[in-house]
């Protein structure tokens, strides 16, 4: 299990280390064309059906239920994928049901238990070109299945477990635009029956965007634009829960939720970060990697401990003014180092972590080198580790110098 999880780590830290070379690398005045990492990269989402039949059978001896709720509607997201030429391409997925598997009535308690399971993948894709506008693919590689388990009392009764399988699919691809290609697709992994692990197969319907290389034109359009995109950004955080932690249920627990809560709550905390820019659009649209640490305090047990990001930054320059421009951030699944595993006696998982925030912004002063903002942050694994009871940021104030 150790191995299958230092392989998991390792993928997602080489693609994220790969981006962020590829990303700092670009010189300044370049930042109006795509890096070379993001340049025929694309990213994708599929919903549809999932099926793995959990039953009695994976439950321990001596355990049975009078009911299994095996919930079918899942999503399979590409987290990021690069294509090399109109024939092979690799991509780094994740894939999870909208709703878990339910143990109901174990050996007659009258309770509900949850199963969580979810698949991460890292793939290479062989395309065939049937057409201008259609295409075949074929899918193969590494899947690494987590699942958690339940217990009653202290002994396990579904078993959580990691481990590493293969993963393989295929799909049909209608090119609907030079960056737009909707298909249809199915993904499969195999049974493992030393640990009890049914077969998954998963149908589904979706997108892939892709990043094509900006023609002469469009590069040409945004260095005659005249807006201002910060080139580097120096910024020192603080912390506090005396506000509560309203901002981070309010976007976390509504019927739409855009962000992500936590069993363990921080109370105070102080953070750096440094944020540089790599790509932006004429107006609205930039894109930034930064690299943090935080040193933070729980709420319930005053728990210390620290983390250090690496982190992409969404950025939107929603309001242009002669005195400042306000800006909106969306930052999602930035690898992170976290000290402490068990905070205020909830298990986090690992301490190799995610770190995502979001939050809104002010960039102001006659050369627009002031930075001001707020956020509200989280720490969890994304269930690629069974325990994963996440960390809760309030909100934070930032205060920032631009380099420009």
């Amino acid at each position: 299990m150790l191995k299958q999880k230092s392989v998991q780590r390792s993928c997602i830290l080489l693609a994220f280390l790969w981006l962020s070379i590829a990303a700092w690398a670009q010189p300044g005045e370049k930042r109006i064309q795509y890096p070379p990492a993001l340049k025929n990269a694309y990213f994708g989402v599929n919903i549809g059906y999932i099926n793995y039949r959990f039953t009695t059978a994976e439950m321990e001896p001596g355990f049975t239920a009078e009911n299994i709720q095996v919930p079918n509607m899942a999503v399979r997201l590409v987290l990021y994928g690069y294509q090399f030429n109109k024939y092979l391409s690799a991509q780094i997925t994740y894939m999870r049901p909208v709703d878990w598997v339910k143990y109901k009535n174990v050996n007659g308690d009258q309770k509900s238990y949850s199963v969580w399971m979810n698949i991460a993948g890292l793939t290479a894709i062989s395309t065939i070109p049937l057409s201008k506008k259609f295409s075949l693919s074929a899918e193969a590689g590494l899947g690494i299945i987590t699942r958690k388990g339940f217990s009653i009392g202290n002994v396990a009764v579904v078993k959580s477990a990691v481990y590493g399988t293969l993963l393989t699919g295929g799909a049909v691809q209608y090119h609907l635009k030079s960056k737009w290609d909707i298909q249809a697709s199915a993904a499969w992994s195999p049974a493992h029956k030393k640990v009890k692990q049914p077969s998954t197969i998963f149908y589904s319907a979706g997108f892939n965007y892709h990043l094509r290389p900006l023609s002469k034109a469009r590069v040409d359009r945004n260095i005659k634009s005249g807006y201002f995109f910060p080139r580097q950004i120096f910024q020192v955080g603080y912390t506090t829960n005396s506000l509560g932690y309203g901002v981070n249920d309010a976007v976390s627990k509504g019927p739409v939720p855009i962000f992500w809560g936590g069993e363990a709550h921080l109370k105070q905390g102080v953070s750096i970060n440094y944020q540089r820019n790599i790509f932006h659009a004429r107006k609205v649209f930039a894109f930034d990697w930064g690299v943090g640490g935080g040193w933070w305090k729980s709420r319930d047990n005053n728990n210390a401990f620290y983390t250090l990001s690496i982190y992409p930054v969404l950025r939107f320059m929603t309001v242009r003014s002669k005195p400042l421009d306000l800006f909106f951030e969306y930052s999602v699944a930035g690898p992170t180092f976290i000290s402490q595993t068990i905070i205020d006696n909830k298990e986090t998982g690992e301490k190799f972590t995610f770190q995502d925030f979001m939050g809104m912004g002010i960039i102001a002063g006659k050369r627009r080198n002031l930075n001001a903002g707020i956020r509200i942050a989280h720490f969890s694994n994304g269930n690629i580790y069974p325990q994963n009871d996440g960390v809760k940021v309030p909100l934070t104030f930032n205060f920032g110098y631009v380099i420009n």
